[in-house]
């Protein structure tokens, strides 16, 4: 495979803080790497050094391959908030249109319509002012996806994304023969995307080929060997401690040598791992007392203007439950937190009916997506007065005087969040706390979570961080409709897959299935207990010698079909059809899909008689 970017010797410092220093590493084509790095060390700034946003300290080479488009994701988009959605993105698309003659424009055209569809944005003439922050990087998504360029560069591309979005992301990028260099703290999806994970740390980069899991365990060895080899290093300092401390006679001249060797044995010694495995010993959870009433919602419906953002809704919080929120992007998630917290009056507007009702011992703790204002000046010391909880997130000792502003923008949010904990809330609401956050962050907070006393309310597109978290989801289909679902989100997607296969096989099909099918997205329905019963297995029964036929030849059928679909993902993603083509493969995409799922549920019910 040729190599498709090349660094040799980049280095970035803010002020007297080095980011990294003189780093080498190399892409080749078909690349998908993910680069992980706790908050503040130059994920940002190395990514733009990349796109040519922002430049090396120390000159060093940044070589791409000769002729190969690279389109670049920042995490904050800038656009226009006049121009529309569609104009917005062919704007700021002009190195890829400008030399495009009228047909080739034509289906540019129509990729971005069909990516602004496929995204759940049915109306381009939508004012950019008028969109939330979700579909604002739908949009930006768009306008880097239409590019069809052979290198993406993406910073943090999940971020504000619901999960419908992110999952059909995640697929576009999966079956692409992009290659891309992306930010993510989103471990599901950083796993189904990415073949190679870099890991920035101190001022070094550590390559790891494959997924996730063989990250976790080769970076586990690397960080195993080098702190057995910090304790080599120790045992030889004390000795040389010791013969430092001896007599005068033994430090004469001739050993000068030997004192500058000291001080570097020192300076290895002292460097212990900064990741290393913390003491938790002080830093555990304090209990917290909890009634029996923690809220209790009765009826509860809430309008803005014409918009029903929450119906009838009545449910009773229990004690130590651990609840997760999904839904799509502007579904009515923190309009509902908000509510149940008494952060609504009538001053505000809209119309509230039914009962919110909160028990005396509750004291709410309550994490805004949109953060926190700090005060100018202030330390993190003075911001957060508590060594063990600053420890245990990774606010190390020479951190604890640093002005809040001169923070990374994760570091903040970090800070925040320690903020609220501090506070030791029985009843914990997290609105998206995963945006910003390092993946080394976010597996301390979820071991937090994880041993937390009280209620816990979680906003999240994050997947990972809701399996490991929650037991108990309401979804947000819309409209004000919110289903209650027992169990995480994985389970949650398993029983919808399964529910919708029962109503195919009982002939009750919830609509074809392409590429995306917005008006049939799982999210939107959770069976009820009667509709559940159409999902009963039929009695055992052997298969008649007309049905085995069937079923060897449905066996024949699939990987026929699979190959057809796979090749035309291919040709679809490939950017080389015409415009009639691609219509015509787009259709044929779509019949395949249906036969496809015809024949599968036709198998299953076969291979389960």
């Amino acid at each position: 495979m040729p190599s498709y970017l090349q660094i040799e010797n980049i280095s970035k410092s803010y002020g007297p803080k080095v980011l990294f220093q003189g780093i080498d590493f190399n892409i080749n084509e078909g690349d998908k790497v993910a680069l992980i790095a706790p908050n503040g060390t130059g994920k940002t700034s190395l990514l733009r050094i990349l796109a040519g946003k922002d430049s090396s300290d120390s000159g060093g080479k940044v070589l791409f391959l000769k002729d190969i488009r690279i389109a670049f994701l920042e995490q904050d988009y800038p656009f226009d908030p006049e121009k529309s959605v569609f104009q917005q993105i062919m704007d700021g698309s002009t190195q890829w249109t400008g030399h495009l003659d009228t047909d080739h424009l034509w289906q540019y055209e129509l990729r971005v319509t069909q990516l602004l569809t496929q995204f759940g944005l049915a109306d381009p003439e939508k004012k950019m002012k008028d969109l939330s922050g979700g579909e604002v990087k739908r949009v930006a998504l768009t306008q880097m996806l239409a590019s069809e360029a052979d290198f993406y560069i993406m910073d943090e591309p999940t971020n504000h994304l619901d999960i419908d979005a992110i999952e059909f992301l995640e697929a576009r990028l999966k079956h692409s023969r992009c290659t891309l260099f992306m930010v993510t703290h989103d471990r599901y999806f950083l796993d189904r995307v990415c073949n190679t994970v870099m890991e920035m740390d101190r001022g070094n980069i550590y390559i790891y080929r494959g997924d996730y899991m063989n990250f976790l365990e080769k970076r586990q060895e690397r960080i195993d060997n080098y702190n057995a080899e910090t304790e080599k290093v120790r045992n030889i300092y004390r000795r040389e401690l010791e013969w430092m401390h001896a007599s005068p006679c033994a430090r004469t001249g001739k050993a000068k040598y030997r004192k500058q060797a000291f001080w570097e044995i020192k300076e290895r010694a002292d460097d212990a791992y900064i990741q290393k495995k913390v003491d938790l010993s002080e830093t555990k959870v304090k209990d917290i007392y909890l009634g029996n009433k923690v809220i209790n919602c009765r009826n509860v419906s809430f309008w803005w203007e014409d918009k029903c953002y929450l119906k009838d809704f009545s449910y009773n919080f229990q004690r130590y439950e651990k609840i997760g929120i999904v839904g799509r992007n502007a579904a009515g998630k923190t309009t509902f937190l908000n509510l149940i917290t008494g952060g609504w009056n009538p001053s505000m507007g809209g119309k509230l009916e039914g009962v919110i009702d909160l028990g005396d011992s509750l004291k709410i703790g309550y994490y805004h997506q949109s953060g926190m204002q700090f005060k100018p000046g202030q330390t993190v010391m003075e911001t957060v007065p508590d060594l063990h909880l600053l420890n245990r997130f990774l606010f190390p000792h020479d951190m604890l005087q640093n002005k809040v502003e001169r923070l990374s923008g994760g570091e903040r949010r970090r800070l925040y969040l320690l903020t609220i904990l501090m506070q030791q809330p029985n009843f914990l609401i997290l609105d998206e706390p995963t945006n910003d956050l390092d993946i080394v962050t976010l597996e301390i907070l979820e071991e937090y979570l994880m041993e937390y006393k009280g209620s816990l309310v979680i906003v999240s597109h994050d997947r990972h961080f809701l399996d490991r978290l929650v037991d108990h989801l309401f979804v947000f289909c819309g409209d004000g409709v919110v289903k209650d679902f027992v169990g995480n989100y994985t389970e949650y997607r398993t029983f919808i897959k399964d529910y919708e296969a029962a109503q195919r096989r009982n002939g009750d099909s919830l609509g074809p299935k392409g590429p995306r099918n917005d008006k049939t997205s799982s999210s939107s329905v959770i069976p009820s207990e009667a509709e559940g019963e159409a999902s009963v297995s039929p009695k055992k029964r052997k298969l008649t010698w007309k049905e085995q036929q069937e079923l060897k030849a449905l066996e024949e059928k699939l990987p026929v079909l699979e190959a057809e679909k796979a090749a035309l993902e291919e040709k679809l993603s490939s950017g080389m059809l015409q415009a009639q083509e691609l219509q015509e493969a787009s259709a044929r995409y779509g019949v395949l899909q249906e036969e496809l799922d015809a024949a599968e549920m036709r198998w299953l019910e076969l291979s389960e008689i």
